[in-house]
């Protein structure tokens, strides 16, 4: 059962980031063989940890090519949801790169400043495929990428048998976590496949988990080394991103899954309780929260949570959750629901509210969050999937300084400075310089100006 308190009674720690472990000590290993060994080190982790590795690792565009067709006769409705999602992610995301324009403005006579969006050159996603295939991440890591130019796009997601080979694999009884089935031909997850294929992957190579994130920060004999590195995982590959930074640049590190609902009597109890389950079926630590003004419409949401988790198929996991994680917090006001919602910065902050002026009151009040999602219709799940929006997004407090996955990941903005000689700006700028520094002590770096303008 959820848990019901008042706002007087929520811990300190509801408001502080949550952690679950440290794998550093595993994953230094790893990244440090990757480094030094190359695909060697690839094939003796997947030994280990993968259930099957392959000769080669990159899978043939043919296969993907394949892997998507086969999804479009077979299963048409999943094959369009995946087109339709990652069209409005594409018109989303290019309306993200139109907003970073380049200029060259003349602040002052004969200087000219100026700023250049350049986008990297190789992206690495990583798209993980264990209990759930997150056939969605391969929309929300690749699609911004190739909205920004990314020239090579490249992914990493964890190998499969490859259907020719299943028979022989259960022949020799391998091809299972701990027993993988070796020197097979590449291949994935064939949801994972088609996605990559649809939008439009370069490079898709079978290896996962926190070898695969060494392999593209450190580049392998099979692997190129990346610019950056963006996609979900778990807390190995989570650890190994961050280890990683530095050498490569990284969306960023993601905790478990939360989402915080805003809501009076005005909301429907079956749609807000909905959003809370569908949040809550993630993980077992995932964070389901409702802030709300009125204590009935509280117990009617919990008693649905109940009613609606009887049918879920992923009900044990989501039942940790709520259980655990999840609560209800009564406030005395909208104002006093702000104040929850900016303290937590969650993930994802839903209104569920009646349009109005208390609602825009509200959502002018907001500034925490990862996504925001305005009115009873904007469903989280719809930026999970198919609206435009990218569900990468920041977790754990994080919001308060950063947003989420977007095309800027992908994009580096630099500046540059063209100058004419003999104007008044480029003598006040050389003098300016001569005289910091002089008192910096850096007479060379004074000597450079005051050459520029010695006669």
């Amino acid at each position: 059962m959820i848990k019901i308190q008042k706002y007087s009674e929520v811990e300190k720690e509801f408001f502080e980031g949550r952690s679950f472990g440290d794998s550093n000590e595993v994953v230094t290993s790893v990244l440090e063989e990757v480094k030094a060994k190359g695909d060697a080190a690839l094939r003796i982790y997947g030994s280990k940890f993968d259930v099957s590795v392959p000769a080669v690792f990159e899978v043939p565009q043919e296969d993907l090519m394949a892997a998507a067709e086969k999804l479009k006769i077979n299963n048409r409705e999943v094959y369009d949801a995946i087109v339709y999602s990652h069209d409005l992610a594409l018109k989303f995301a290019k309306l993200q790169r139109k907003s970073f324009s380049d200029f060259e403005e003349e602040l002052e006579p004969g200087l000219f400043t100026g700023q250049k969006t350049i986008p990297v050159e190789t992206a690495g996603c990583y798209v993980p495929a264990g209990r759930f295939p997150l056939v969605s991440s391969v929309i929300m890591t690749v699609t911004p990428a190739v909205a920004a130019g990314v020239k090579n796009v490249i992914m990493c997601t964890p190998p499969r048998v490859h259907p020719s080979e299943k028979d022989l694999a259960e022949k020799n009884g391998c091809g299972v976590s701990g027993r993988a089935f070796t020197g097979g031909k590449p291949y994935a997850d064939e949801g994972i496949m088609a996605a990559a294929y649809i939008c439009g992957v370069n490079h898709l190579y079978a290896v996962g988990g926190s070898q695969a994130i060494a392999a593209m920060a450190y580049g392998t004999e099979s692997i190129p080394k990346v610019d950056v590195i963006v996609g979900p995982g778990n807390k190995f590959v989570a650890s190994a991103k961050k280890a990683v930074y530095g050498t490569v640049g990284i969306d960023m590190v993601a905790g478990p899954t939360e989402v915080l609902i805003i809501a009076d009597n005005s909301a429907k109890a079956e749609w807000v309780a909905a959003d809370l389950l569908a949040q809550a079926e993630h993980d077992i630590v995932a964070q389901p929260v409702l802030v709300t003004t009125d204590a009935s419409f509280a117990e009617k949401v919990s008693n649905e949570i109940e009613r609606q988790l009887e049918t879920l198929t992923t009900k044990t996991i989501a039942r940790q959750s709520i259980d655990t994680y999840g609560r209800i917090i009564l406030v005395d006001s909208l104002e006093q629901a702000v104040e929850v919602a900016n303290k937590k910065a969650p993930e994802h902050l839903e209104l569920a509210l009646d349009s109005g002026e208390e609602r825009s009151k509200v959502e002018s009040m907001v500034h925490n969050f990862g996504s925001l999602f305005i009115g009873h219709y904007a469903a989280e799940v719809f930026g999970d999937y198919a609206a435009g929006l990218n569900h990468t997004l920041p977790t754990s407090g994080s919001a308060k300084f950063t947003g989420g996955l977007s095309v800027r990941m992908f994009l580096k903005t630099v500046t540059t400075l063209r100058v004419d000689s003999d104007k008044n700006g480029t003598v006040k700028s050389a003098v300016a310089s001569g005289y910091l520094g002089d008192a910096e002590g850096l007479s060379g770096h004074a000597n450079a100006a005051r050459l520029r303008i010695k006669k």
